[in-house]
């Protein structure tokens, strides 16, 4: 059996292991035999392995020293398929993000530095920048506190993440296809990439109210097949090519709001809906809700008011709030901020049978 050194986290509302890169494989395809293994994918339940038989946990951030100069750390997401035994390392994760600053405190790789400690995080999935600021009294990570986010029980100590340089994180380009607006035959579309590649679509447009369960959404097994032929078009408009085997761009269905939010979306992970909303596709969606033009700025006109700086977005489970400011010399440029929590949950090894690993 090999022994291989692991924290088992929760990040935002995402779960999964934080692995130091120097005790994983060097090389590619062995790392990714050996995630397999140690998550139990190709399983449903993922039941010989530490996943959680969801996409939400079955999530593996890779954290090493950072060389380059603005950055402390390096920080590496796989998406570990449940069902499937493959990986996907082309997207970020903003959930499990937040759990790479304390982890980095915690093991040593930035020294705490007062009662917030800044961490400056590269994600080495988007070549992309984020600050993490994690709470340090004592000079110690803390992490009870009296922040709550929806999709999570209880309270946690607040961790601020500033996406920094967050558009065209995959293609490029804020709009990669050249508009604001596309139209796919009849219907309207955005394809955005901020922080994370989208496919946004209003939930009428398909024949949904918008405010569905995501098991509702699941069980409808033509509305899936209509979602994924929208994306797969959309890859190619994008420039990302056949997606037909990647999770990238995520699909998401908006509608007005109906809690006092700015909007109400259901992000799509990309066959199954998310039980929240992903963090990197938060920071799109607030993006898109103050780009004039969009499917977002259509639907809701007049809703939305000119100087829009907090967004609050309504999913399954609750809100996330994002906070939108405008930088750089003409005031163009948008950078956004959540606030999240997360949780170190147990430390220790995980196990892999060398006759497992072989096998995969």
């Amino acid at each position: 059996m090999q022994r291989i050194p692991c924290v088992l986290m929760r990040g935002g509302t995402s779960k999964g292991p934080v692995f130091l890169a120097s005790d994983l494989p060097g090389s590619t395809q062995e790392r990714d035999e050996l995630l397999l293994a140690i998550m139990g994918s190709g399983h449903e339940l993922e039941i010989d392995g530490i996943g959680g038989g969801s996409p939400q946990t079955s999530k593996v951030a890779i954290v090493s020293p950072s060389e380059h100069p603005d950055a402390d750390v390096d920080y590496l997401f796989v998406q570990v398929m449940v069902s499937q035994r493959r990986v996907d390392t082309a997207p970020n994760c903003g959930n499990m993000l937040c759990a790479v600053g304390p982890f980095a405190v915690e093991q040593g790789l930035v020294p705490a530095s007062g009662a917030v400690t800044r961490v400056r995080i590269r994600n080495l999935n988007t070549n992309t920048f984020v600050d993490s600021e994690v709470q340090t009294p004592g000079g110690k990570v803390r992490y009870e506190g009296d922040t709550a986010i929806d999709g999570v029980p209880g309270t946690a100590a607040p961790i601020k993440l500033t996406f920094l340089d967050a558009a065209g994180s995959k293609t490029g380009k804020l709009f990669p296809t050249g508009q604001v607006l596309d139209w796919f035959d009849d219907i309207p579309v955005t394809c955005i990439d901020m922080a994370m590649p989208m496919l946004i679509v209003e939930a009428s447009q398909l024949g949904k109210r918008g405010d569905e369960s995501p098991a509702e959404l699941d069980a409808d097994q033509d509305f899936l097949r209509r979602l994924e032929a929208l994306r797969l078009r959309a890859g190619l408009a994008m420039g990302l090519g056949d997606v037909s085997d990647k999770v990238i761009p995520k699909p998401v269905l908006v509608s007005p709001p109906k809690a006092g939010g700015t909007l109400q979306v259901r992000y799509f992970m990309p066959s199954n809906c998310h039980r929240s909303l992903a963090i990197t596709g938060s920071i799109g969606l607030a993006t898109a809700c103050v780009s004039e033009g969009s499917v977002i700025s259509r639907m809701l006109g007049e809703r939305l008011p000119r100087d829009l700086e907090q967004v609050r977005l309504e999913h399954p489970s609750g809100a996330i709030e994002v906070a939108l400011a405008r930088t750089g010399a003409d005031g163009r440029t948008i950078r956004a901020a959540v606030i999240r929590t997360a949780r170190r949950l147990f430390s220790g090894e995980a196990y892999v049978p060398a006759a497992q690993r072989l096998a995969s």
